[in-house]
Protein backbone atom coordinates (compact mmCIF):
# COMPACT_ATOMS: atom_id res chain seq x y z
CA UNK A 1 0.00 0.00 0.00
CA UNK A 2 1.79 2.91 -1.11
CA UNK A 3 2.25 5.85 1.58
CA UNK A 4 -1.18 7.71 2.49
CA UNK A 5 -2.39 10.81 4.65
CA UNK A 6 -4.67 10.16 7.44
CA UNK A 7 -6.35 13.09 9.36
CA UNK A 8 -8.19 12.67 12.57
CA UNK A 9 -10.87 15.13 14.46
CA UNK A 10 -10.62 13.76 17.26
CA UNK A 11 -7.65 11.58 18.99
CA UNK A 12 -9.67 9.79 22.17
CA UNK A 13 -9.03 5.88 22.51
CA UNK A 14 -10.66 4.94 19.51
CA UNK A 15 -9.00 7.30 17.18
CA UNK A 16 -5.79 7.42 19.31
CA UNK A 17 -5.69 3.52 18.87
CA UNK A 18 -6.26 3.72 14.94
CA UNK A 19 -3.31 6.36 14.36
CA UNK A 20 -0.93 4.25 16.02
CA UNK A 21 -2.15 1.29 14.34
CA UNK A 22 -1.51 3.28 11.13
CA UNK A 23 1.56 4.47 12.63
CA UNK A 24 2.82 0.50 12.86
CA UNK A 25 1.16 -0.98 10.33
CA UNK A 26 1.84 1.83 7.15
CA UNK A 27 5.03 3.43 9.25
CA UNK A 28 5.58 5.80 5.50
CA UNK A 29 2.28 7.25 6.56
CA UNK A 30 1.42 11.05 7.02
CA UNK A 31 -0.66 11.64 10.09
CA UNK A 32 -2.73 14.86 10.53
CA UNK A 33 -4.47 15.39 13.95
CA UNK A 34 -7.07 17.75 15.34
CA UNK A 35 -8.16 17.45 19.14
CA UNK A 36 -9.44 19.50 21.32
CA UNK A 37 -7.79 18.51 24.54
CA UNK A 38 -4.11 19.88 23.81
CA UNK A 39 -2.32 17.18 26.17
CA UNK A 40 -3.24 14.84 23.77
CA UNK A 41 -2.08 16.26 20.43
CA UNK A 42 1.31 16.88 22.53
CA UNK A 43 1.74 13.29 23.66
CA UNK A 44 0.96 11.79 20.43
CA UNK A 45 3.23 14.15 18.47
CA UNK A 46 5.97 13.04 20.83
CA UNK A 47 5.11 9.69 20.72
CA UNK A 48 5.74 10.27 17.22
CA UNK A 49 2.35 8.45 16.02
CA UNK A 50 1.45 12.14 15.10
CA UNK A 51 3.38 14.50 12.19
CA UNK A 52 1.05 17.63 12.35
CA UNK A 53 -0.98 18.94 15.12
CA UNK A 54 -3.63 20.84 13.72
CA UNK A 55 -4.87 23.38 16.21
CA UNK A 56 -8.19 23.85 14.10
CA UNK A 57 -10.24 22.13 11.31
CA UNK A 58 -8.69 23.86 8.55
CA UNK A 59 -6.77 23.52 5.22
CA UNK A 60 -4.26 21.25 6.89
CA UNK A 61 -6.20 18.63 6.27
CA UNK A 62 -6.67 18.72 2.56
CA UNK A 63 -3.84 16.71 1.32
CA UNK A 64 -5.72 13.55 3.22
CA UNK A 65 -6.39 10.62 1.66
CA UNK A 66 -8.57 9.60 4.65
CA UNK A 67 -10.16 11.46 7.09
CA UNK A 68 -11.63 10.05 10.33
CA UNK A 69 -14.57 12.06 12.29
CA UNK A 70 -13.73 10.28 15.73
CA UNK A 71 -15.10 13.21 18.26
CA UNK A 72 -18.16 12.12 20.19
CA UNK A 73 -20.97 11.92 18.06
CA UNK A 74 -22.95 14.82 19.36
CA UNK A 75 -20.14 17.63 17.96
CA UNK A 76 -20.33 15.84 14.33
CA UNK A 77 -22.90 17.96 12.97
CA UNK A 78 -20.51 21.04 13.97
CA UNK A 79 -17.21 19.28 13.16
CA UNK A 80 -19.18 18.30 9.65
CA UNK A 81 -19.57 22.05 8.69
CA UNK A 82 -16.13 22.96 9.07
CA UNK A 83 -14.83 19.76 7.12
CA UNK A 84 -17.14 20.75 4.23
CA UNK A 85 -14.78 23.62 3.53
CA UNK A 86 -11.85 22.11 3.53
CA UNK A 87 -12.27 18.42 2.33
CA UNK A 88 -10.59 17.42 -1.14
CA UNK A 89 -12.45 15.85 -3.63
CA UNK A 90 -10.64 12.47 -3.65
CA UNK A 91 -10.34 12.43 0.31
CA UNK A 92 -12.66 9.42 1.48
CA UNK A 93 -14.46 10.76 5.07
CA UNK A 94 -15.44 8.27 7.17
CA UNK A 95 -16.36 7.66 10.91
CA UNK A 96 -16.05 5.50 14.54
CA UNK A 97 -19.80 6.33 16.28
CA UNK A 98 -21.14 3.32 17.15
CA UNK A 99 -24.55 4.64 15.98
CA UNK A 100 -24.45 5.57 12.15
CA UNK A 101 -27.72 6.98 11.30
CA UNK A 102 -27.42 10.27 12.18
CA UNK A 103 -24.05 10.40 10.48
CA UNK A 104 -25.61 9.13 7.72
CA UNK A 105 -28.48 11.74 7.37
CA UNK A 106 -26.12 14.33 8.17
CA UNK A 107 -23.73 13.33 5.31
CA UNK A 108 -26.52 13.31 2.73
CA UNK A 109 -27.57 16.65 4.12
CA UNK A 110 -24.25 18.15 3.42
CA UNK A 111 -23.86 16.20 0.13
CA UNK A 112 -21.42 14.17 0.74
CA UNK A 113 -22.54 10.86 0.05
CA UNK A 114 -20.02 9.87 -2.91
CA UNK A 115 -17.05 10.35 -0.47
CA UNK A 116 -18.57 8.95 2.75
CA UNK A 117 -17.99 5.12 4.08
CA UNK A 118 -19.28 5.12 7.91
CA UNK A 119 -17.03 2.87 10.38
CA UNK A 120 -17.67 1.25 13.57
CA UNK A 121 -14.33 -0.29 15.18
CA UNK A 122 -16.34 -3.33 17.42
CA UNK A 123 -13.60 -2.78 20.09
CA UNK A 124 -13.78 -0.96 23.56
CA UNK A 125 -12.08 -0.33 26.78
CA UNK A 126 -13.50 1.21 30.37
CA UNK A 127 -10.78 3.27 30.12
CA UNK A 128 -10.85 5.99 27.99
CA UNK A 129 -8.80 9.13 26.15
CA UNK A 130 -5.93 9.13 23.90
CA UNK A 131 -3.60 7.96 27.02
CA UNK A 132 -4.96 4.37 26.90
CA UNK A 133 -5.02 4.41 23.08
CA UNK A 134 -3.26 0.91 22.07
CA UNK A 135 -2.55 -0.81 18.02
CA UNK A 136 -3.55 -3.97 20.40
CA UNK A 137 -7.31 -2.33 20.95
CA UNK A 138 -8.36 -3.39 17.25
CA UNK A 139 -6.84 -6.55 16.85
CA UNK A 140 -8.59 -9.07 15.43
CA UNK A 141 -11.73 -6.66 16.35
CA UNK A 142 -14.75 -6.40 13.55
CA UNK A 143 -14.61 -3.26 12.06
CA UNK A 144 -18.43 -2.45 10.29
CA UNK A 145 -18.06 -0.37 6.96
CA UNK A 146 -21.74 1.40 6.07
CA UNK A 147 -20.88 2.71 2.47
CA UNK A 148 -23.57 4.81 1.00
CA UNK A 149 -25.06 3.50 -2.65
CA UNK A 150 -23.25 6.37 -4.63
CA UNK A 151 -19.19 5.72 -2.89
CA UNK A 152 -17.19 4.55 -5.94
CA UNK A 153 -16.58 0.26 -5.20
CA UNK A 154 -13.48 0.73 -5.69
CA UNK A 155 -12.92 3.41 -2.57
CA UNK A 156 -14.95 0.81 -0.66
CA UNK A 157 -12.70 -2.09 -1.58
CA UNK A 158 -9.46 0.17 -0.92
CA UNK A 159 -11.10 0.64 2.45
CA UNK A 160 -11.73 -2.66 3.51
CA UNK A 161 -8.09 -3.65 2.26
CA UNK A 162 -6.98 -0.92 4.95
CA UNK A 163 -8.91 -2.20 7.76
CA UNK A 164 -7.53 -5.48 6.93
CA UNK A 165 -3.98 -4.31 6.84
CA UNK A 166 -4.46 -2.56 10.84
CA UNK A 167 -5.45 -6.11 11.59
CA UNK A 168 -9.04 -5.90 12.00
CA UNK A 169 -12.05 -8.04 10.11
CA UNK A 170 -14.17 -5.97 7.90
CA UNK A 171 -17.72 -6.44 7.63
CA UNK A 172 -19.87 -4.34 5.26
CA UNK A 173 -23.56 -3.79 6.19
CA UNK A 174 -26.42 -1.12 5.27
CA UNK A 175 -25.91 1.65 8.10
CA UNK A 176 -29.86 0.83 8.97
CA UNK A 177 -29.18 -2.66 9.45
CA UNK A 178 -25.90 -1.98 11.67
CA UNK A 179 -27.87 0.19 14.12
CA UNK A 180 -30.38 -2.62 14.62
CA UNK A 181 -27.71 -5.02 14.79
CA UNK A 182 -25.68 -2.98 17.56
CA UNK A 183 -29.00 -2.25 19.40
CA UNK A 184 -29.31 -5.95 20.49
CA UNK A 185 -25.79 -7.11 20.77
CA UNK A 186 -24.36 -3.93 22.65
CA UNK A 187 -27.19 -1.13 23.64
CA UNK A 188 -29.78 -3.05 24.71
CA UNK A 189 -27.62 -5.61 27.00
CA UNK A 190 -26.16 -2.08 28.75
CA UNK A 191 -29.89 -1.15 28.95
CA UNK A 192 -30.54 -4.47 30.91
CA UNK A 193 -27.64 -4.02 33.10
CA UNK A 194 -28.13 -0.73 34.49
CA UNK A 195 -31.72 -1.64 35.07
CA UNK A 196 -30.82 -4.54 36.57
CA UNK A 197 -28.05 -3.19 39.18
CA UNK A 198 -30.62 -0.53 39.95
CA UNK A 199 -33.06 -2.91 40.79
CA UNK A 200 -30.46 -4.52 43.33
CA UNK A 201 -29.89 -0.95 44.65
CA UNK A 202 -33.34 -0.38 45.38
CA UNK A 203 -33.97 -3.88 46.82
CA UNK A 204 -30.78 -4.44 49.03
CA UNK A 205 -31.07 -3.67 52.89
CA UNK A 206 -29.47 -1.06 54.47
CA UNK A 207 -26.57 -3.16 55.61
CA UNK A 208 -26.13 -3.55 51.66
CA UNK A 209 -25.82 -7.80 51.79
CA UNK A 210 -27.38 -8.02 48.34
CA UNK A 211 -24.06 -6.05 47.26
CA UNK A 212 -21.85 -7.75 49.59
CA UNK A 213 -22.55 -11.53 48.61
CA UNK A 214 -23.13 -10.94 45.14
CA UNK A 215 -22.02 -13.81 42.93
CA UNK A 216 -19.69 -14.12 40.11
CA UNK A 217 -22.75 -14.45 37.68
CA UNK A 218 -24.38 -11.33 38.47
CA UNK A 219 -20.97 -9.24 38.27
CA UNK A 220 -20.29 -10.85 34.91
CA UNK A 221 -23.73 -9.75 33.76
CA UNK A 222 -23.58 -6.35 34.87
CA UNK A 223 -19.92 -5.49 34.16
CA UNK A 224 -21.30 -3.40 31.70
CA UNK A 225 -23.16 -1.30 33.60
CA UNK A 226 -19.91 0.60 34.86
CA UNK A 227 -19.18 2.17 31.18
CA UNK A 228 -19.52 6.14 30.95
CA UNK A 229 -23.17 7.23 31.49
CA UNK A 230 -22.31 10.27 29.17
CA UNK A 231 -22.03 8.19 26.29
CA UNK A 232 -24.56 5.47 26.82
CA UNK A 233 -27.00 8.94 27.27
CA UNK A 234 -25.95 9.63 23.70
CA UNK A 235 -26.79 6.38 22.34
CA UNK A 236 -29.80 6.03 23.78
CA UNK A 237 -30.74 9.45 22.33
CA UNK A 238 -29.47 8.93 18.69
CA UNK A 239 -30.64 4.98 18.50
CA UNK A 240 -33.77 5.28 19.94
CA UNK A 241 -36.04 3.54 17.74
CA UNK A 242 -33.76 0.18 17.47
CA UNK A 243 -33.37 -0.16 21.28
CA UNK A 244 -37.41 0.80 21.92
CA UNK A 245 -38.08 -1.96 19.98
CA UNK A 246 -35.69 -4.36 21.35
CA UNK A 247 -36.95 -2.98 24.57
CA UNK A 248 -40.49 -4.10 24.02
CA UNK A 249 -39.93 -7.88 22.89
CA UNK A 250 -37.29 -8.19 25.98
CA UNK A 251 -40.33 -6.74 28.25
CA UNK A 252 -42.74 -9.07 26.13
CA UNK A 253 -40.03 -11.90 26.70
CA UNK A 254 -39.63 -11.47 30.46
CA UNK A 255 -43.61 -11.25 30.78
CA UNK A 256 -43.52 -14.82 29.12
CA UNK A 257 -40.81 -16.14 31.76
CA UNK A 258 -43.16 -14.40 34.46
CA UNK A 259 -45.81 -16.52 33.29
CA UNK A 260 -43.53 -19.96 33.03
CA UNK A 261 -42.90 -19.01 36.84
CA UNK A 262 -46.32 -18.45 38.31
CA UNK A 263 -47.66 -21.75 36.56
CA UNK A 264 -45.11 -23.88 37.51
CA UNK A 265 -44.34 -24.22 34.07
CA UNK A 266 -42.02 -27.10 34.26
CA UNK A 267 -40.89 -27.90 30.97
CA UNK A 268 -41.69 -24.25 29.48
CA UNK A 269 -39.02 -23.29 32.73
CA UNK A 270 -36.56 -25.96 31.28
CA UNK A 271 -36.87 -24.60 27.50
CA UNK A 272 -36.16 -21.10 28.22
CA UNK A 273 -32.77 -21.67 29.99
CA UNK A 274 -31.96 -24.84 27.31
CA UNK A 275 -32.59 -22.81 24.01
CA UNK A 276 -30.06 -20.14 25.74
CA UNK A 277 -27.16 -22.06 26.61
CA UNK A 278 -27.15 -23.67 23.47
CA UNK A 279 -27.24 -20.76 21.48
CA UNK A 280 -24.71 -18.83 24.21
CA UNK A 281 -22.66 -21.81 23.18
CA UNK A 282 -22.51 -21.57 19.96
CA UNK A 283 -20.94 -17.75 20.51
CA UNK A 284 -17.32 -17.60 19.52
CA UNK A 285 -15.58 -17.20 23.20
CA UNK A 286 -12.69 -14.50 21.88
CA UNK A 287 -14.68 -10.90 21.80
CA UNK A 288 -13.33 -7.49 20.51
CA UNK A 289 -16.95 -6.19 20.11
CA UNK A 290 -18.31 -4.19 22.50
CA UNK A 291 -19.65 -6.86 24.79
CA UNK A 292 -16.36 -7.72 25.75
CA UNK A 293 -14.61 -10.83 26.83
CA UNK A 294 -13.32 -11.26 30.55
CA UNK A 295 -9.60 -12.38 30.75
CA UNK A 296 -9.44 -13.95 34.10
CA UNK A 297 -8.35 -17.12 36.48
CA UNK A 298 -9.12 -18.06 40.20
CA UNK A 299 -6.42 -19.40 42.21
CA UNK A 300 -6.56 -21.68 45.44
CA UNK A 301 -4.42 -19.60 48.01
CA UNK A 302 -3.97 -20.32 51.95
CA UNK A 303 -5.93 -17.67 54.01
CA UNK A 304 -2.39 -15.95 55.82
CA UNK A 305 -0.75 -12.75 55.43
CA UNK A 306 1.01 -11.48 52.12
CA UNK A 307 -0.77 -14.47 50.45
CA UNK A 308 -2.51 -12.03 47.85
CA UNK A 309 1.10 -9.70 47.41
CA UNK A 310 2.70 -12.44 47.01
CA UNK A 311 0.84 -13.36 43.77
CA UNK A 312 0.50 -9.70 42.78
CA UNK A 313 4.51 -9.26 42.60
CA UNK A 314 5.02 -12.42 41.00
CA UNK A 315 3.11 -11.70 38.31
CA UNK A 316 4.56 -7.86 38.12
CA UNK A 317 7.76 -9.68 37.32
CA UNK A 318 6.99 -11.19 35.25
CA UNK A 319 5.69 -8.01 33.04
CA UNK A 320 1.71 -9.04 33.11
CA UNK A 321 -0.39 -6.23 33.97
CA UNK A 322 -3.68 -7.35 36.10
CA UNK A 323 -7.04 -5.18 35.29
CA UNK A 324 -8.80 -6.51 38.90
CA UNK A 325 -7.55 -8.91 41.40
CA UNK A 326 -9.53 -9.60 44.97
CA UNK A 327 -11.54 -12.56 46.77
CA UNK A 328 -14.07 -14.46 45.64
CA UNK A 329 -16.60 -14.79 48.82
CA UNK A 330 -19.50 -15.95 47.17
CA UNK A 331 -17.84 -19.35 44.91
CA UNK A 332 -21.46 -20.91 43.84
CA UNK A 333 -20.49 -20.68 40.21
CA UNK A 334 -16.58 -20.21 40.36
CA UNK A 335 -13.45 -22.13 41.59
CA UNK A 336 -10.55 -20.50 43.33
CA UNK A 337 -10.59 -17.95 46.27
CA UNK A 338 -8.45 -15.10 44.41
CA UNK A 339 -9.76 -13.98 41.10
CA UNK A 340 -7.71 -12.06 38.85
CA UNK A 341 -9.05 -10.21 35.24
CA UNK A 342 -6.24 -9.51 32.91
CA UNK A 343 -6.49 -6.91 30.17
CA UNK A 344 -5.61 -9.59 27.64
CA UNK A 345 -6.09 -13.23 26.94
CA UNK A 346 -2.68 -13.55 26.40
CA UNK A 347 -2.36 -13.28 29.73
CA UNK A 348 -4.34 -15.95 31.31
CA UNK A 349 -1.65 -18.44 29.76
CA UNK A 350 1.34 -17.18 30.48
CA UNK A 351 0.00 -16.20 34.09
CA UNK A 352 -0.85 -19.72 34.86
CA UNK A 353 1.82 -21.47 33.47
CA UNK A 354 4.18 -19.23 35.80
CA UNK A 355 1.91 -19.99 38.58
CA UNK A 356 1.60 -23.18 38.29
CA UNK A 357 5.19 -23.46 38.37
CA UNK A 358 5.10 -22.01 41.82
CA UNK A 359 2.96 -24.78 42.68
CA UNK A 360 -0.48 -23.10 42.88
CA UNK A 361 -3.96 -24.60 41.59
CA UNK A 362 -4.74 -21.77 38.64
CA UNK A 363 -8.50 -22.25 37.37
CA UNK A 364 -8.68 -20.45 33.56
CA UNK A 365 -11.95 -19.10 32.33
CA UNK A 366 -12.71 -16.97 29.22
CA UNK A 367 -16.42 -15.28 28.89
Amino acid sequence: MKEQTFGFIGLGLIGGSIAKAIREKLPGSVIIAYDINNDSLETALSDGVVDVAAHAIDRQFQSCDYLFLCAPVHKNDENLNAVVRILSPDCLLTDVGSVKTGIHEAIRAAGLESRFIGGHPMAGSERVGYANSKSLLLENAYYILTPTPSVPAEKLEAYRKLVQTLGCIPLILDYRHHDYVTAAISHLPHVIAAALVNLVRESDSEDGIMKMVAAGGFKDITRIASSSAQMWQQICLTNTVNIDALLSGYIQALCSIQDKLRQKDASGLYDFFEDARIYRDSFINASSGPIKSSHTITIDIADEPGALAAIATILALHQISIKNIGIVHNREAENGVLRIEFYEEASIEKAAKILGVKGYTVYTRRK
